[in-house]
């Protein structure tokens, strides 16, 4: 398994920073060829589930997703979200955490998954390529309003 992690400092309070984040369709609107269906009625909790989509027509592929852990930040607490990934093609987890700080927020995405078709050796490169891909959808999600 591949793992790689993201790390951002924003001046947001908790809260947004959380909400940003755990919203799911706009996931899909970060990462390119991607749209994110959620499965289960909001709000969002232990049990959520949603799929990602990502490709176009047979060379696309579902990821979907349940959030096994939901614990928002809060005065002085750490927020985590943890999500498992049980798709066919792709399968692992993400742990997102929230931690207030003067002046804003830091955020830690930390994801571990394995591509089903590509061997250890890739690895490196498939770590390389999801902190280059995540780093950037959490920047958009940081950054939209």
């Amino acid at each position: 398994m591949s793992r790689f992690r993201v790390e951002r400092t924003v001046p947001l309070a908790p809260g947004e920073v959380w909400r940003r984040l755990t919203d799911w369709p706009a996931h899909g609107r970060m990462v390119p060829l991607t749209r994110t269906r959620v499965l289960t009625p909001g709000p969002n909790r232990v049990g959520t589930r949603f799929t990602a989509r990502t490709g176009l027509g047979r060379l696309a592929f579902d990821d979907p997703m349940e959030v096994v852990r939901w614990e928002p930040p809060g005065s002085g607490r750490t927020g985590a979200c943890r999500l498992e990934k049980a798709g066919r093609v792709v399968r692992g987890w993400a742990l997102v955490e929230v931690t207030e700080m003067p002046g804003g927020s830091r955020v830690v995405w930390t994801e571990e998954l394995s591509v089903r078709g590509v061997p250890r050796a890739f690895d490196p490169v498939l770590a390389l390529a999801g902190r280059v891909l995540f780093g950037r959808a959490v920047d958009g999600l940081l950054r939209r309003g």
